[in-house]
């Protein structure tokens, strides 16, 4: 009996007529370039092999490589549309107060964060009636403690936005919430010439929902819409 006696005839004349599904079934490919090494011997090199065997880890990789780009262009694209959702938001009020409200409430819930806070540096004192009357969301400082807080007391220079994970208990903005707070995005605030800063601080639960190591340029846009909102409550 030979060889091809041991393929039954009609699945012989199927891989003649499409080879391709020999070719393109990877474990199947392996199995027969192993067979023939086997044929071969421990002492012979089979470079066609070699070659195959590189060739599908370049494809391999190549794969990987598109996925991870397929990704986080689909996680780019969400992020932005999530900014865009906030801002829109961010400017339905037409009272500061509900602006206020309106931050630490819905636009915190379409950002995914856990706690809002808007910074406020200014000379009057923190149990200011007029301060107190717009809610939890507010906190007054005073001149300097935004740079301070952003740097962290060293001589290093103040980003616009500052990503970071945060310590049980370290943080005098949270107030209770220092508790469970464990990450936070810290946007510094310009309201123009002639007006202290303004901080807004994003807090979230998750340790790693802020981290120094991520793109930056969202969060930034968001601060720059914000600032611009700012201004004119302001003025």
């Amino acid at each position: 009996m030979t060889n091809s006696a041991l393929i039954q005839d009609d699945l012989r004349e199927k891989i003649i007529a499409d080879p391709d599904v020999i070719l393109e079934d990877h474990d199947l490919m392996r199995a027969l370039i192993a067979a023939n090494e086997k044929q071969l011997g421990g002492n012979i090199v089979d470079l066609r092999g070699i070659a195959m065997e590189r060739l599908e880890a370049r494809l391999d990789r190549l794969e990987d490589t598109h996925r991870s780009v397929i990704a986080a262009a689909y996680e780019n694209l969400a992020g932005t549309n999530q900014v865009h959702r906030a801002v829109l938001k961010m400017l339905d009020p037409v009272e500061f107060e509900a602006f206020l409200k309106n931050l630490g409430v819905e636009v915190a819930e379409i950002l995914r964060v856990d706690c809002v806070k808007l910074v406020l540096e200014t000379v009057q004192k923190g149990d200011d009636p007029a301060i107190r009357k717009l809610g939890a969301v507010l906190h007054s400082a005073e001149p300097g403690f935004i740079d301070a807080y952003l740097t962290g007391g060293r001589n290093i220079p103040v980003r616009q936005v500052t990503l970071r994970q945060l310590k049980p208990n370290d943080n005098v903005i949270y107030g209770e919430a220092s508790d469970w707070i464990r990450s936070e995005a810290a946007l510094k605030l310009d309201f123009g010439a002639g007006r202290l800063p303004g901080m807004l601080v994003l807090g979230a639960e998750d340790p790693h929902q802020f981290k120094p190591q991520q793109g930056t340029d969202l969060l930034a846009f968001f601060a720059g819409v914000f600032e611009r909102a700012m201004r004119r409550w302001l003025s």
